[in-house]
């Protein structure tokens, strides 16, 4: 297809056990258990969510490779991963490092990372209290980061599949405020991103093209939205933009709660698309997200009343139709916009806790990726 753009797929890699996890919340414990948990909170409310696949082990390079080929039939040519990293190093790495990365098949796809550098709290689940507990906080120190570009360069940026863009391998961060919290300004957060652009042209990478996720609302606690700034963008160094969900441009409860309309979200988020595109002077891409219902992570026993994250109001009508609709909206924004950056980012692969999820249900099954290749077609053998 002609201009079509690079499609990407968020990927929450929480899906496998993890050694931090384990000292929380036992031996053998993954986020399938809130799925499983969950209950309705509302008549019609569509919990719980089952898999069509059921609960698989996503550091399995099977059922990587699995995931793979859906995901390549129908058009996304990349996973872009949430990816932790702390002062003491990585969290949920399994599912790249052991899944993805093993698999037979991993040239299907590219692959990108999104450093989700926000605090860690335990919200698995969440009480009525809401008073979460932080378990890790997302600020690095220097010597942190350092060790941080170093494993980015040697782990994934030497890979043949990471994906780049003119050249560059691409890499997204998160919560900009964090980012220049954990240096102490934006001057010295700007010097840290240009050492890791020297430290990967010096290793032979080309670089780093860096992608800010940028937001109107906050949904974690700990996030931290910083104004619409160019001049800030452009003092860190950032090479483009896109969102991460919906959820961060139009608030699901604002007609009423628990029930918001997808539709409605939708409207909100097109009108961001060309605020953005009018505003930055780097180029955006947009967002399409599939869902919202952070229900699962709260605790089924509790009371669901409009407390904050997870305590939220819930999309409804999010339909595979409505979700094609939204996505033939970001089709035509990207070919109308010429300075937007052609790539466009979903909500999410795997986000089964929130309620955004493009891997088959019982309900739907494979629905959603096939509005997908409906819109969009298959980019080809090459994801190019």
């Amino acid at each position: 297809m002609s201009n079509r753009p690079h499609i990407t797929a968020f990927y929450f890699p929480n899906w496998h056990v993890d050694q931090r996890n384990q000292l929380h919340h036992g031996q053998g414990w993954t986020e399938w258990e809130l799925l499983q948990a969950a209950r309705p909170r509302y008549p019609g409310h569509n919990q719980p969510v089952v898999p069509a696949w059921g609960y698989f082990d996503e550091a399995d390079p099977a059922w990587a490779a699995r995931q793979i080929d859906l995901a390549a039939d129908h058009g996304i040519d990349s996973f872009l991963f949430d990816w932790y990293y702390y002062n003491d190093g990585d969290f949920l790495s399994r599912a790249l490092d052991e899944g993805f990365l093993a698999a037979p098949n991993r040239a299907r796809m590219q692959f990108a990372l999104m450093w989700a550098n926000h605090d860690w709290h335990n919200i698995h689940p969440a009480r009525f209290t809401n008073q979460v507990e932080l378990l890790q906080g997302g600020a690095v120190n220097e010597a942190g980061f350092d060790r941080l570009i170093d494993t980015v360069i040697e782990r994934y940026f030497s890979q043949p599949n990471y994906l780049r863009l003119d050249g560059k391998p691409f890499f997204s961060v998160y919560e900009i405020g964090t980012l220049i919290k954990s240096f102490g300004g934006v001057i010295q957060a700007a010097k840290a991103m240009q050492k890791f652009r020297d430290k990967s042209s010096a290793a032979g990478c080309g670089g780093v093209h860096f992608n800010a996720i940028v937001w109107q609302l906050s949904i974690l606690a700990s996030e931290v939205q910083l104004p619409k700034s160019n001049q800030l963008l452009e003092q860190l160094g950032f090479d483009s933009a896109t969102s991460y969900v919906w959820v961060h441009h139009s608030n699901p409860a604002a007609e009423g709660f628990p029930k918001g309309s997808y539709l409605r979200s939708m409207r909100d988020n097109i009108a961001v698309w060309h605020e953005y595109a009018q505003s930055l002077q780097i180029p955006y891409g947009p967002n399409v997200t599939m869902g919202w219902d952070p229900s699962p992570r709260t605790l089924p026993t509790d009371r669901y009343e409009d407390r904050g994250y997870p305590f939220t109001g819930i999309l409804d009508g999010n339909t595979p139709a409505a979700f094609a609709q939204a996505l033939r909206h970001a089709q035509a924004h990207l070919r109308n916009t010429p300075k937007a950056l052609n790539l466009l980012t979903l909500n999410a692969w795997n986000e089964w806790t929130e309620g955004s999820y493009l891997l088959p249900d019982t309900k739907n099954g494979t629905g959603y990726v096939e509005a997908i290749r409906e819109v969009f077609g298959v980019a080809g053998p090459s994801g190019k």
